[in-house]
């Protein structure tokens, strides 16, 4: 095989809410924990048992972050398509330190909120963003499923 695949695929829940902050050339980046859970029934004592997966998620997308930013919050479930990333960083004592996060790039991301949305101008109904998208149509409420 001469190509490899690295596409994530998650549904989850934020564990709080996401945080956006800037960088020096001025552009957003929202960031957030998702929380994936596992539950089966034990065989031995019949007891419900479940594992619960944390996974950061970090979207460098301008349009998701507008997304994420005015629509994703504590608790919202979340559908997202994005890549597996490590990053290394030197933390204050000058060890090196790696975080594996997930990413939405500018393109092939996919973000799909799960709940109902409570703002009044969208009737409670699910949107999908996807950073295929132009800004113009990612705010468009005729979205197509």
């Amino acid at each position: 095989m001469s190509g490899s695949v690295n596409k994530v695929i998650l549904v989850g829940n934020l564990g709080k809410d996401p945080e956006i902050r800037s960088t020096q050339d001025g552009r957003e980046i929202a960031s957030f924990s998702l929380a994936t859970s596992e539950v089966w029934k034990d065989k031995g004592t019949g007891e419900r048992r479940e594992k619960t997966e944390w996974h950061n998620v970090v979207v460098f997308n301008p349009s998701l972050v507008g997304v994420v930013k005015s629509y994703v919050k504590k608790g919202t479930k979340l559908y997202l398509e994005g890549s597996m990333q490590t990053r290394k960083w030197m933390d204050k004592q000058g060890s090196d330190r790696y975080s594996t996060e997930v990413v939405l790039q500018a393109f092939g991301g996919s973000l799909v909120m799960l709940n109902k949305v409570e703002r009044s101008d969208t009737a409670g109904e699910q949107r999908q963003y996807t950073a295929n998208q132009p800004a113009a149509e990612l705010l468009d409420d005729e979205i197509p499923f």
